[in-house]
């Protein structure tokens, strides 16, 4: 059963002279892990922004877990509630700690400080950080830093992961065991895991590999 679907999906920028994608259409499952690859400016990161709600197409339409995007009022709120983000730069906060960094998608949920903090605490754990709860991001390795962020991303139990770039930032040790982190929480939880790579042995850990060129999707291979 298919959690995302994209017809038709067209997205312009700079005035209509720059054609981001240009007609896709896209099938995601449940539960599936899909890398996105494709040289610097074929399209891939612009559709990992509408398949994660942070953008909607100027043309053709984008159904997450049955929600219509273009008829979300809020989609903020939606996209909180449904999506978790991993990006290639980690973005935490210098000045908080890895579990105060972790606890800041719940601030809007009304769950209590204890609570904020015994679910941050866990997730914590899961991704190897127990020792590191108080520890500032300047203070941390690159991988570690990328495992907050991880940690980050899952504390709202997102039903859809999306990570862009993810290992781009650190070194093959660490994207190895970042890549296993998140395919092992993929099968504890059962979301859905969507990444863009540039890394071809990263991309072959996935179910089914998408080649995006000048706007379009051009293969897809399991």
């Amino acid at each position: 059963m298919a959690i995302i679907e994209a017809t038709g999906i067209v997205k312009h920028f700079d005035h209509g002279a720059i054609h981001a994608l240009d007609g896709v259409d896209l099938a995601i499952a449940e539960g599936e892990f899909v890398a996105i690859i494709g040289p610097s400016g074929s399209g891939k990161s612009t559709l990992l922004h509408m398949l994660g709600a942070l953008d909607t197409p100027d043309e053709g339409s984008v159904v997450i877990d049955g929600a219509d995007l273009a008829r979300e009022k809020d989609l903020a709120t939606f996209r909180r509630r449904t999506v978790g983000f991993v990006f290639q730069l980690h973005n935490l906060i210098p000045t908080l700690t890895a579990l105060e960094n972790v606890q800041i998608p719940l601030v809007e949920d009304g769950l209590s400080s204890a609570e904020r903090e015994a679910r941050a605490t866990r997730l914590l754990e899961r991704v190897g950080l127990a020792d590191r709860l108080d520890s500032l991001p300047t203070t941390l390795s690159g991988g570690e830093r990328q495992r907050v962020a991880i940690a980050r991303a899952l504390v709202n139990e997102p039903r859809i992961l999306i990570a862009d770039e993810p290992t781009g930032a650190v070194d093959s040790v660490n994207s190895a065991k970042i890549i296993e982190l998140l395919r092992d929480i993929r099968q504890e939880t059962g979301m859905t895991l969507i990444m863009v790579t540039h890394d071809p042995q990263v991309a072959e850990r996935a179910d089914r590999v998408i080649r995006v060129l000048d706007g379009r999707v051009v293969n897809e291979a399991a």
